[in-house]
């Protein structure tokens, strides 16, 4: 409430935003209700409420008492989904009494009635998946793993990524179900033709990416040929299978890493020897600050099957290692600390596995990446493990030898599906694919450009031709006779068409990362 003004009217003030508006009795309460409604710096949780008070000490209160009990319940079910909460939590005497202050005549679902609208919400959004991926005119592309828990239970997770109509990137988890014993082929191959039918994607199906497990090869190859039999893959699944890049990426790198397992090995133990005891933190502390070293910088301890958190503590521990070479000298307890020599030499590895790292962080994204970016990242590391192979120091060539043998095995397999996605990124295009084709086959790059050609010029006809297939499958014998002699220029009408509406996704594509990355800077 304002001082009353010079005309001798009341005024209130928007504690807000600082709007002023007339408050006695003669203009009333309209226009400050229409102003908590619009109001663009009041909270959602503030309109509703607001209490005026006069120069005659009245009080008018305006509260909305509309309470729209379905509605709670709903939102209360997605806040027990969104949190990961257990069903009895509505059953806890302290969210009880909470719901009760706020509400006392409200009704509080028993724990099974919380499991029962969970239920109902899953059926509700899984109808809501099923709905846009049935009216999806563009193929969906599959990954999948398994995951076994702490009390050795397997799940199978499988997820959709495919174009909605509006153009977007779409990522779903369409499944996460229990997948009992054994975990072999057949068995796999069973689940995902469950899973395929359940969802009605067996006839829509472009790639399924999955780690390099032989069970996974087996389920694709049952899985592929049962597929083809409904004619239902793209180039009789040439391109179905692919691998997964990131993993093949740590396999690359954890055969380079054999090599090296002695230094490893001893910058583990002396990670694990510092965060041993808080005593031993102190010390090693004191290290830091008698080298000059900053001390908010952490040492990290790896985790063995992922090569790119070895990277992590060797770099952490590499930046500390004047404070482990003092810790040696003032700790007789401490026996593990690497020489000089094996300091320098890890030095090195670090340099030469850092690309390795950036493209397993550019790989490990959940929603941004896309088969056009892979091509150029392994191209790189391909090329790289080259380069060392003649020209780096003895240690690093022997393990570039390994990692060089690994990245070949895989090489082949999907090498040329990921040239064809950078040839329809407008960056790039086919340029891009002769100039590291060039730099990788420096003697036989020719035959491999024309594969390129060949696989792309296959895939492309594919496309037409499953663009042509509904006009023809209502049509008699003789009329389907007749439409082989068709002119030519019908069909690369229809080869143009669908040409352009796959530059026009990924130009669509670009354009929207363009202007999120102007936006990030900006």
């Amino acid at each position: 409430m304002l001082p009353v003004g010079n005309d001798g009217k009341q005024r209130c003030k928007c504690k807000k935003c600082g709007s002023t508006y007339l408050s006695d009795s003669k203009n009333g309460t309209g226009n400050l209700r229409r102003h908590i409604q619009n109001c663009k710096k009041r909270d959602s949780h503030d309109i509703g409420q607001l209490i005026l008070q006069s120069n005659t000490s009245t009080s008018i209160s305006m509260v909305e008492n509309k309470f729209d009990y379905h509605e709670f319940r709903s939102l209360f079910t997605a806040c027990i989904v969104k949190h990961d909460l257990p069903f009895q939590c509505v059953e806890w005497s302290g969210v009880r009494t909470l719901l009760r202050y706020l509400r006392p005549d409200l009704q509080i679902v028993s724990r099974n009635t919380a499991r029962n609208d969970c239920k109902k919400l899953f059926i509700k959004e899984k109808a809501q998946i099923q709905a846009l991926l049935c009216t999806c005119k563009s193929r969906v592309s599959l990954t999948s793993d398994l995951w076994t828990s702490i009390n050795t239970d397997g799940f199978i997770c499988l997820t959709a990524h495919f174009i909605d109509n509006n153009w977007r990137l779409q990522k779903k988890i369409i499944s996460f179900d229990y997948m009992p014993p054994p975990h072999d082929g057949l068995a796999l191959f069973e689940k995902l033709q469950q899973l395929l039918i359940d969802w009605k994607l067996d006839s829509k199906l472009f790639s399924i990416t999955l780690d390099n497990a032989s069970a996974n090869t087996v389920s694709v190859d049952f899985l592929r040929n049962h597929l083809n039999l409904q004619n239902a893959l793209i180039c009789n699944g040439e391109f179905f299978h692919m691998r997964c890049c990131a993993h093949i990426v740590n396999l690359i790198v954890q055969e380079g890493l054999k090599d090296i397992d002695s230094s490893v090995m001893k910058v583990r133990e002396s990670i694990k020897y510092v965060k041993g005891s808080q005593s031993r933190k102190q010390k090693f502390m004191e290290c830091v600050r008698q080298s000059l070293l900053e001390t908010s910088r952490g040492l990290r301890q790896d985790v063995p099957t992922r090569w790119n958190s070895t990277f992590i503590m060797l770099d952490s521990a590499i930046y500390f290692r004047r404070a482990f070479m003092h810790l040696e000298l003032s700790d007789s307890n401490y026996k593990s600390c690497p020489s000089n020599s094996e300091w320098e030499k890890m030095v090195k590895i670090c340099k030469f596995l850092a690309p390795f790292y950036q493209i397993t962080c550019a790989f490990s994204g959940t929603k941004y990446p896309t088969a056009n970016l892979y091509f150029p990242c392994v191209s790189t590391a391909y090329a790289t493990l080259k380069h060392e192979l003649s020209c780096g120091e003895e240690y690093i060539r022997r393990m570039t030898v390994g990692m060089l043998a690994k990245f070949e095995k895989y090489w082949s397999d999907f090498s040329v599906i990921l040239a064809i996605a950078v040839i329809l990124d407008p960056r790039y295009k086919f340029n891009f694919i002769e100039w590291c084709y060039k730099r990788l086959y420096s003697g036989h790059y020719d035959s491999e450009i024309e594969k390129v050609k060949d696989k792309l010029s296959t895939l492309y006809s594919s496309y037409a031709i499953v663009q042509n297939q509904p006009s023809t499958t209502n049509v008699s014998q003789s009329s389907q006779s007749s439409r082989h002699t068709q002119s030519s220029s019908q069909s690369t009408t229809i080869m143009q068409s669908q040409f352009l509406q796959v530059c026009y996704i990924s130009l669509t594509y670009y354009v929207i990362l363009f202007c999120q990355v102007i936006k990030h800077n900006y």
